[in-house]
This record gives structure tokens, sequence and C-alpha cells, in this order.
């Protein structure tokens, strides 16, 4: 299954991530010092966000332990929404610029995160394939733009139908693993 090849290869990811954001940023400093820039910080973005989601994966493991207070458990789920929500906010403006529309989403994206791990961890947990899923749609999401601003254009509808294929291929391949798992 390519799931478990690309997550045995975990340490190439970002080996082959920062040789490809070399390559870009080589490029845009051509076109674009302010292009080369943003790609500069947007990786900065990206790795000081998955430590800070590496460490609360970590720490999620705790939320299950009966021993701990309801209030470290709230200060838990706090961090872990400012962490969603910071990526959040810079994702939100591959969509839109309307400050108020971020807002938006971002509040309800934080309570659906807070109700999925108050509610659902163990759930959550069995989909081993959803985050892959949804990651690879942000990378689409990523190359579309990087794309776009060495000026090729696409179709306004391309990124949101592969966010949805990706994530109903991946749903799917959890599903089917779930229930090879219950065979057993």
């Amino acid at each position: 299954m390519v799931e478990h090849f690309i997550h045995r290869q975990g340490f190439w990811f970002y080996a082959v991530s920062s040789i490809f954001l070399t390559t870009i940023i080589y490029f845009a400093i051509k076109r674009n010092p302010i292009l080369a820039l943003a790609a500069s910080i947007g990786a900065t973005a990206f790795f000081i966000t998955d430590g800070f989601k590496k460490n609360a994966e970590a720490k999620e493991k705790e939320l299950l332990d009966p021993h701990l207070s309801a209030w470290s458990k709230i200060l838990y789920l706090e961090f872990l929404d400012a962490s969603f929500s910071l990526d959040g906010v810079i994702g939100a403006f591959a969509f839109t610029i309307f400050v108020p529309l971020i807002l938006i989403g971002n509040g309800i994206g934080a309570f659906v995160v807070r109700e999925f791990t108050v509610r659902g961890i163990d759930l959550i947990s069995k989909y081993a394939y959803l985050k892959n899923g949804a990651m690879y749609s942000i990378g689409m999401l990523g190359a579309l733009m990087i794309l776009e601003s060495f000026g090729q254009e696409h179709p306004f509808w391309l990124a949101p139908l592969n966010t949805f294929i990706l994530i109903s291929i991946l749903l799917y391949l959890s599903y089917r693993e779930i229930k090879y798992y219950e065979k057993i």
C-alpha cells in the first residue's frame, strides 16, 4: 500500500521538501524577490506549526489518562486550537482575503476540532489515513498556488475537486483497513 510506504519514508519527506523549496526559491528570486521571501516565510510557518502539531499529538495520548484534571484537558485543547488556527488562517488566505469570512471559518474549525477531540478521539484515530488526505490536499493546493504565482492559470474548481477526491479516497482506504482488522 502506498500509504505505508510513504509513512516509512518520513525522513525523506523533509529532505525532498527542502530541495524542492530551495528550487522554488531559486526560480522565484529571478522572477520576483517578494515571491521568494513568501516561499521562505511559508516554509518557516509550516515547520513551526508542524513542530507544534507533533508535540500536540504526543500530548493527545495523555488526554486518555483518567487521572488528568478537566482543567489540564481544557488547556491542552486551547493549545491545540491555537496551533490549528495559525495554519488555518494561512490556508484561509488561499480562498479569500475577506477577514470576517476567515474569522467565521476559523471559529467553526476550532469548534469542530474541539468537538472531535473531546468526543471522538477513538473514532478519529481509527481512520488512519484521513489526516494524510488532508495533508495531500493542502500539498496539492500549495502546488496549484505555486504554479499560479509563476503565471500558470487553472480552473477555480480544480482545488476543491482535488480536496474532495483525495479525502474521499483516503477515507475509503481508512475504512477498508478498519474492516480488514475487524476480520482478523
